[in-house]
């Protein structure tokens, strides 16, 4: 069998691939896979167009991994992402057929187009990677990663995902769109075929599951420790937060500063790793009061403000 590579040179090899596809969003591209390599999962959010599947698409393409899309819309069943089971007459019995859940990344495909209960499917595959079917557990890959995307809840036809499934995404990531260079160059890249198709790859199974070992053992101090628990504890007690982070949220951002620092080359996490992506792993964990919503105040900007005034350790 071939030895797993080391941590950063997949991680550096998966980024280099993912820019071939997705142009001129450099951070996005290296906090996705801080969670990925973190063994977090991540919701991306942003308007129609700005490359939230292509991502997804992107990092499958770039992994010998087994890969499902999934795209939700208001019919859509819990039993079609977990499966169900089917009685076949020749064995006289019930056979279960896996869904598309038991897969190694799985794209969520504009998740919140689904009801509350379809949505609520994917609970305990995220927080335990497994899932129960007729009273039976039933574990998934040891890999399992969930890329989901959603258009901004005031679309039409949208279902807010609930604060314990916001919860279980360890980064919220937005693209955003291109400046007028970057989007001719798109133009240029995509005009005969797109990127995608050209794309092969660059990693294996056992290589990311190799880098999320190494970034386990990514050194952070207790100092560190508790500045980033400072910080998510600040959000409880902030102006204007109705409900602030949890302890799933330091240790989310615990986990992906690691995997940052060993993507970087890092032996260790520094707290630039912290504050650069603290709104990404704590904003969407923050529900806002809703006279301050109206005044301007979001989970971003209460992370910004606290990242200002949170003590960093000497």
């Amino acid at each position: 069998m071939k030895t797993p590579r080391p941590g950063k040179e997949t991680l550096t090899a998966l980024l280099g691939n993912l820019r071939q596809v997705v142009r001129g969003r450099e951070q996005p591209l290296r906090h996705l896979l801080a969670a990925f390599a973190s063994g977090g999962h991540v919701l991306l959010e942003d308007n129609p167009g700005t490359g939230k599947t292509t991502l997804a698409k992107g990092l499958a393409r770039s992994l010998e991994a087994e890969f499902r899309r999934l795209q939700f819309t208001p019919d859509l069943l819990p039993s079609d992402i977990l499966g169900v089971s089917i009685y076949r007459p020749r064995e006289q019995e019930f056979q279960f057929q896996p869904g598309p859940v038991f897969a190694e990344i799985l794209l969520a495909d504009e998740i919140n187009r689904a009801s509350p209960r379809t949505q609520s499917a994917l609970l305990e595959a995220m927080a335990e990677a497994q899932v129960s079917v007729e009273g039976v557990a039933r574990p998934l890959p040891e890999l399992f990663f969930v890329v989901a995307t959603q258009n901004p809840v005031e679309f039409r036809g949208t279902y807010p995902l609930p604060e314990a499934q916001m919860d279980r995404f360890a980064l919220q990531l937005r693209l955003g769109y291109l400046d007028a260079a970057e989007e001719v160059a798109l133009l240029q890249a995509q005009q005969h075929t797109h990127p995608l198709q050209h794309l092969t790859p660059c990693a294996t199974v056992a290589d990311v599951l190799a880098a999320r070992r190494e970034a386990a053992c990514v050194r952070i101090s207790p100092e560190l420790q508790r500045y980033l628990v400072d910080l998510c504890g600040a959000t409880r007690v902030a102006p204007g937060v109705q409900l602030g982070a949890s302890p799933r949220a330091s240790l989310a951002l615990m986990k992906a500063a690691q995997a940052l620092a060993l993507l970087e080359g890092s032996s260790f996490v520094a707290p630039e790793h912290i504050q650069e992506l603290a709104v990404g792993v704590i904003a969407h964990r923050l529900a806002v009061e809703a006279q301050a919503k109206f005044g301007g105040l979001t989970g971003a900007t209460v992370v910004e403000q606290l990242l200002q005034t949170v003590k960093v350790p000497g």
